[in-house]
């Protein structure tokens, strides 16, 4: 089984609903960070959501609050990721939020 190391980035520069991760074929994904941080000195929230394989959208954080100039974990626990499914996320304002992922990818 091989294993990789990985990461996503992203800017929300709108309010659209992003794609952070997609899980490739063949491969189970073990997600251990997702940091979310503020850089315009105003507070913000934003939604996190999986989609799986089937096109069923699961709710993993709701409108969740970051505070101004700071920097936000929103898992506790490692998340797991099937093939084909799809980590999502939107801000409610655009140019405030910075997403970093980290996974590790089984395959």
């Amino acid at each position: 089984m091989a294993r990789a190391y990985t990461g996503s980035s992203v800017d929300l520069t709108s309010t659209d609903i992003t794609v952070l991760y997609t899980c490739p074929s063949v491969t189970t994904a073990i997600v251990t960070s997702i940091l979310v941080s503020e850089d315009s000195g105003n507070a913000d929230t934003i939604s996190l959501t999986l989609t799986n394989a089937a096109s069923a959208v699961f709710s993993l954080y709701k409108v969740k609050a970051v505070s101004a100039n700071t920097t936000v974990e929103l898992l506790t626990r490692p998340l797991v990721v099937e093939e084909s499914e799809i980590l999502k996320i939107q801000a409610a304002t655009a140019h405030r939020l910075h997403v970093v992922a980290s996974m590790l990818e089984l395959s």
